[in-house]
């Protein structure tokens, strides 16, 4: 077996021990599971004289060894947390992310001795606080629930809440200096697209930039969600792209190839820290950094491999991803079926490769593939399908490239120059006011409640959907 597959296979297996022990398996039961499995490799290998199936059976082990680590992260983090529940108390801690906004202010603190860990603290909007902050508070720490919500908020290492606690500034400055300026930068963004765009359009411009929501109504919200265009301010790929493609072109003319990777690099990571390190754009960051280093060492990119590495790297970070984010799950179904599903239904449909006018031909498939990928993981997380999106996406989808360009333009230069900022603001307008028209458009249709999906449905759904991928492979 080559080393690119003992890799792949490895770090498969890897990560199926992580998602059981997700499940709540017993170690017991899995150490039967793997076993079991590995006996059958054998076996098959044996009867057919597979070589390969062998070192599956061997490679299969891994799933223990992603099952423990899960274990030990888990032990870990709890063994670092340390505060007293249901108990008015005096504690401090540094805000540790940049505060979400809404009706009222999400911030996670790192606490200060004598507790340890992060808890998640909502406070009213005012007075402001900001990343760094060192805060003193008096309030009540609770044990969040239900169960899904705990989990969730775990896989942010976040064990504990309090709601509206008495909250006493004390110093700012108090962590990274490099995210401390970054969050500034993305705030500076914000405030640069609200002065010179309309708050509908600055609002969607935030979103498709640096995945800012806290200014969408929840009109918007609405019509965003039944018309199935939520994902356009989910920051992937796209974001990555235009961003690596501007970065190393610029880079290109005054450098050495060398320092053009390195810095490109740098760009990516800054903005991933800045964007709030979302599974999505950590994906996508992680792949886009992978075909930058393909490039530079002159070896072949592999989109299998690249993805498992990706999420074996998100994993090792942060084993409960797999399992409790949503992000994480949507962004990686996604990309599956942009890679194995839309060349099947380019067979299926006996498309041509040009994209067709308004690229609506490449827009059908992506959009087509994608959703059929996630389909079964939105209705699971949402209980709601919308008819009308593939309609909405082919429409906008086109758009969102350049939209996005002209906004990462806006929100740079309004640094330098309001007037420059404004001129290019009227080009980002143009788009940005055709998709709010589609989003609205779209969204006055509704969407369908659908129930809860059984596991047996979902194992079938996927099932034919590989099969269906095979098919047109081998047709």
């Amino acid at each position: 077996m080559k080393i690119h597959d003992v890799a792949f296979y490895f770090c498969g297996f890897f990560l199926l021990g992580i998602f059981i022990y997700s499940l709540r398996f017993s170690y017991e039961i899995i150490f039967m599971l793997t076993a079991l499995l590995a006996v059958l490799f054998l076996f098959v290998a044996a009867v057919f004289s597979k070589r390969k199936l062998f070192w599956m059976s061997c490679l299969s082990l891994a799933i223990i060894i992603g099952s423990l680590y899960a274990g030990f992260c888990d032990f870990i983090q709890k063994e670092n947390f340390n505060v007293v529940f249901g108990k008015k108390i005096n504690f401090s801690g540094v805000v540790i992310n940049n505060p979400e906004r809404g009706e009222s202010r999400q911030f996670t603190i790192k606490l200060s001795e004598p507790y340890s860990g992060n808890i998640l603290v909502k406070l009213p909007l005012y007075p402001a606080f900001n990343y760094g902050d060192l805060i003193n508070f008096e309030g009540v720490v609770k044990s969040p629930e239900p169960q899904e919500y705990a989990d969730y908020l775990a896989k942010n290492r976040i064990f504990g809440i309090s709601n509206s606690p008495e909250a006493n500034f004390v110093s700012a400055g108090n962590a990274s200096y490099i995210k401390t300026a970054l969050f500034r930068i993305r705030n500076g963004i914000v405030a640069n697209f609200q002065k010179v765009l309309p708050t509908e359009e600055a609002a969607l411009l935030e979103g498709l930039t640096v995945g800012e929501r806290a200014e969408f109504s929840q009109e918007f919200k609405d019509a965003m969600s039944k018309s199935g265009t939520t994902h356009m301010v989910a920051l992937s790929g796209y974001n990555i792209s235009i961003i690596v493609l501007a970065v190393s072109s610029l880079f290109a003319y005054f450098l050495s190839r060398r320092m053009t990777f390195y810095l490109t690099v740098l760009v990516i990571l800054a903005f991933v820290v800045m964007a709030g390190a979302e599974a999505s754009v950590v994906r996508a960051a992680i792949m886009g950094f992978l075909i930058l280093l393909a490039s530079q060492i002159g070896r072949v990119y592999g989109m299998r491999n690249a993805m498992i590495l990706a999420a074996f790297l998100m994993a090792i970070v942060n084993p409960r991803v797999l399992k409790f984010d949503a992000g994480f799950q949507l962004s990686f179904l996604a990309l599956l079926g942009l890679v194995y599903l839309s060349p099947a239904i380019r067979k299926l449909f006996n498309f041509k490769e040009d994209a067709g006018v308004l690229g609506w031909r490449e827009n059908f498939i992506t959009t087509t593939s994608a959703q059929l990928a996630v389909m079964p993981l939105l209705i699971i997380n949402f209980s709601k399908i919308s008819f009308v999106s593939l309609a909405a996406n082919i429409l906008i989808l086109e758009t969102i490239p350049i939209t996005t360009f002209f906004g990462f333009i806006v929100g740079f230069l309004g640094f330098i120059s309001y007037r420059l900022s404004f001129i290019f603001s009227w080009l980002a307008g143009i788009f940005l006011v055709y998709q709010i028209f589609i989003i609205r458009l779209f969204g006055s249709f509704g969407s369908v409640e659908v129930g809860s999906l059984s596991p047996v449905f979902v194992a079938v759904y996927y099932i034919l959907i590989i099969a269906f991928i095979l098919y047109n492979k081998i047709k």
